[in-house]
């Protein structure tokens, strides 16, 4: 005669290696409950931060076609001896890129101090 083996019982649930303690959630649910009614704000990113930068860089070129188109009547520009006919939007745009490349030049020198200052590569003080 052949014995049927009976079945297994039921395990009772576990939790931190104490079965008799229910766990803290007994109805099977997973949802995350907000103790909090302001709302969550995403953090952010670089990326985030490039496509902002990339949509005022693109408004401010618009800007700029627009006023070239607008001022394209001609001037006399005298520079160091020099001197010559150039349209407005011209003049002003070559005088403002002169101004970046200055302040480009100034910053990076004054980073470079700073690093330097930083990371104790020069014994020098200023």
């Amino acid at each position: 005669m052949a014995t049927v083996p009976a079945p297994n019982p039921p395990l009772p649930s576990a939790v931190n290696g104490k079965p008799s303690r229910p766990g803290p959630d007994t109805h099977g649910s997973s949802h995350v409950r907000r103790t909090s009614t302001r709302p969550v704000k995403a953090r952010r990113s670089r990326a985030g931060a490039a496509w902002v930068g990339i949509c005022v860089a693109a408004l401010l070129l618009v800007a700029l076609i627009i006023f070239m188109l607008q001022n394209t009547q001609p001037v006399l520009v005298s520079f160091l001896g020099m001197e010559g006919s150039v349209p407005l939007a011209v003049a002003l745009l070559i005088a403002g890129v002169g101004v970046g490349i200055i302040a480009l030049v100034i910053g990076t020198i004054r980073i470079t101090q700073l690093r330097r200052r930083q990371h104790g590569g020069s014994s020098r003080t200023p």
